[in-house]
């Protein structure tokens, strides 16, 4: 959970691509939407030539529909030759029965892009974003497994509702005063005076330190974090990871722990205390402003500033119990990974935000044959396609569970 920059849950700029031929932005096809995909859309596929005289189809990456749906799609980027298009659903023909009149008046195409699914509703959200991960882990590691999207509580009394819980917000100051959010995809900037997913005394990011309580397993912590510094926006989201987290390694007394990623400590806190004082608990961060915190936070762990891979390759050799992961989104990768193994630790936990690297992951694992043998998933991020899974990896570990 660390505050590394660039943000891991942020949306980067769409990349400048090379025209293929002329544009195709504006035109509009009726088709039926298809399965979901990861990154907030689902799959529709249209003809190429408009005129009909060819079969070939162009996959299209759709937002604001729901599979199943008769639509009128319009096409927002692409050229011709483009392996794919994007495009938004304006007009739904026939309507999916998880459909609902999206709560946040700036949801929509063409409007704020920070919402993906304010139109579907929220059991079914959380169906499609366990559909997301168990195909992202079916296609990219091999495992056909059955997952579950979870939710969680929280301590904000419209959390059932899937609104209200972002603790922290970070709004585009606009000349004349107004703030808004971008539109997806762009720097363009929609005037939104409330946004329906922050809590109405939410936290706008700035300089200073802040203090988060955290209530883990056996007692309840407080942990100092940058106030413009990563942070789980959800209220439930720390309790939750730590519980998880620590349910499922299974910390003993006098057992030695990597934290990788560590942040400001939340997990290294909690398991210096499962280890105790016989134990050892090392964390390693990349962010020096989150690795000092850390310090302060986690009184008898070891925190080291630099480069996981960096930082492995020179130090804590030898074997460890157990390992924590929790990279920023692009995953912990091949080169931290073969590290991870080489310390023979009995349980890993990889808490990972984005499905797809969690999943590319695992793959390399079992190449070296720690297995996934247990997998939870939360919906931290109702209205977005953003999901957080628990992942833990075993050398000879049981079914899963």
């Amino acid at each position: 959970m660390s505050p590394r920059p660039p943000q891991r849950r942020g949306r980067p700029a769409p990349r400048q691509r090379q025209a293929r031929g002329a544009s195709v932005v504006g035109r509009r096809y009726e088709a039926v939407v298809g399965p979901v995909a990861h990154g907030g859309h689902c799959i529709v596929r249209v003809p190429t030539d408009p005129t009909g005289a060819s079969e070939e189809t162009r996959v299209v990456f759709a937002r604001h529909g729901i599979p199943g749906e008769r639509v009128l799609l319009e096409l927002t980027e692409g050229t011709e030759g483009d392996r794919f298009w994007r495009g938004d659903v304006v007009e739904v023909l026939e309507a999916s029965p998880d459909r609902v009149v999206p709560p946040c008046p700036f949801a929509g195409p063409g409007r704020c892009g920070g919402c993906d699914f304010q139109h579907v509703d929220l059991g079914r959200q959380r169906a499609l974003k366990a559909e997301v991960v168990a195909e992202q882990l079916r296609r990219l590691a091999g495992l056909d497994l059955p997952v579950t999207v979870e939710a969680v509580e929280g301590d904000l009394p419209e959390q059932l509702a899937g609104l209200r819980w972002r603790t922290r917000q970070q709004y585009v100051r606009l000349p004349d005063g107004r703030r808004g959010l971008r539109k997806h995809r762009s720097r363009e900037v929609v005037v939104v005076d409330d946004c329906r997913i922050a809590h109405p005394d939410a936290r706008e990011p700035g300089p200073g330190t802040v203090t988060e309580q955290v209530v883990g397993p056996t007692s309840t912590q407080s942990f100092e974090v940058a106030a413009d510094g990563f942070w789980q926006v959800h209220p439930g989201a720390p309790r939750v990871l730590v519980d998880t987290v620590l349910g499922l390694l299974q910390p003993q007394p006098g057992e030695s722990v990597l934290d990788l990623y560590a942040g400001v400590g939340l997990f290294a806190r909690f398991l210096g205390e499962a280890v105790g004082e016989t134990g050892r608990v090392a964390a390693i961060e990349g962010d020096p402003t989150a690795a000092g915190h850390a310090e302060t936070n986690c009184p008898g762990a070891e925190v080291t500033a630099g480069g996981v891979d960096e930082v492995l390759a020179a130090t804590y050799d030898g074997a460890w119990d157990l390992v924590v992961l929790d990279p920023p989104r692009e995953g912990a990768r091949r080169p931290v990974v073969e590290q991870v193994v080489a310390r023979t630790p009995r349980a890993v936990a990889y808490v990972a935000c984005d499905p797809a690297a969690l999943a590319r992951d695992v793959a390399i694992f079992a190449e070296h044959g720690y297995r996934l043998t247990a997998l939870r998933a939360f919906d931290l991020f109702p209205m977005t396609h953003h999901v957080e899974c628990v992942a833990l990896l075993t050398k000879t570990g049981s079914d899963l569970r």
